[in-house]
């Protein structure tokens, strides 16, 4: 951010997903509770645990260079929870995390008609000056979660909360919107006023460009928080699909990348490396 102004961030799911993201050229990895969800075949409604979370983030740290922008939903539990959490990210290599203020265990926030409850601002505060206190790396990023937009409670309590959250010591405030165009986080952005950055997730209103966000001048970091496992969903639909029309996989051997393309991306010429090095 500091060289960039902006950076883009792509949601990951595995380390093979996140290996791609960083050869597209994003700046960070998302490290996306939804997606890990899906790619459990489960709803996102904090079924995932701390541990299976975890395990995959510091797999995706092992396989790419890129900062991880760990998305850790309510922080596991209250504050003692997160405490534990920041411990064991950070350790764990992320450079950010997000905690969202929704009560436990959460809904996610692009479905219709979901449960979105959302803590007392003082019990959130208190989740985020812990998160503070804990970090040892001071350019460990506390991310706050600001989801009074998505729970319908309108502009001027989410204003409050970031104030709040920015007051408990946030780094960032991340404002989340479901409605279809950019209108509601423009205004967020145009008469937030506090010091610190914005960040934004612009799924549900597509058109948000780099360009327009730019000119708002405020946001410093947008996240595609889901793209990774709905592309990799499009693909398999369409190749398993056409596989069974076709009674074989003559037609679609042709449109997906090659076996030797998989054999790229787990680096198998380290392996063939190291065999002729070492096995005598």
């Amino acid at each position: 951010m500091a060289d960039k102004g902006l950076v883009h961030i792509m949601a990951s799911h595995a380390p093979l997903s996140a290996r791609l993201a960083e050869e597209a050229g994003f700046d960070g990895v998302w490290a996306s509770g939804f997606e890990l969800s899906a790619l459990y075949g489960l709803p996102d409604v904090s079924l995932v645990s701390m541990t299976q979370h975890l395990d995959m983030m510091r797999a995706m740290s092992e396989q790419m260079d890129l900062p991880i922008v760990a998305d850790i939903d309510t922080g596991f539990g209250n504050a003692i929870n997160v405490i534990y959490a920041v411990e064991q990210y950070e350790a764990a290599g992320a450079a950010a995390v997000v905690i969202e203020d929704k009560s436990f265990p959460k809904v996610t926030s692009l479905v219709a008609d979901g449960r979105q409850e959302l803590l007392r601002i003082e019990e959130f505060q208190g989740k985020i000056e812990a998160a503070c206190k804990t970090r040892k790396d001071p350019d460990f990023l506390i991310v706050a979660r600001d989801e009074a937009l998505i729970a319908g409670l309108g502009e001027p309590e989410a204003l409050k909360r970031a104030a709040a959250y920015e007051e408990a010591g946030a780094d960032m405030i991340l404002i989340h919107s479901k409605k279809k165009t950019p209108d509601e986080v423009e205004s967020f952005v145009n008469a937030w006023h506090g010091r610190a950055p914005v960040v934004i997730v612009p799924t549900a209103y597509p058109e948000m460009n780099a360009e327009r966000i730019r000119a708002l001048g405020k946001i410093r970091m947008v996240i595609y928080g889901n793209h990774a496992i709905r592309a990799s969903v499009t693909a398999m639909q369409k190749t398993f699909s056409d596989i069974i029309r076709d009674g074989g996989i003559q037609k679609v051997n042709d449109e997906i990348v090659s076996v030797e393309e998989i054999f790229r991306l787990q680096r198998m010429d380290r392996v063939k490396a190291h065999e002729r090095d070492y096995l005598r």
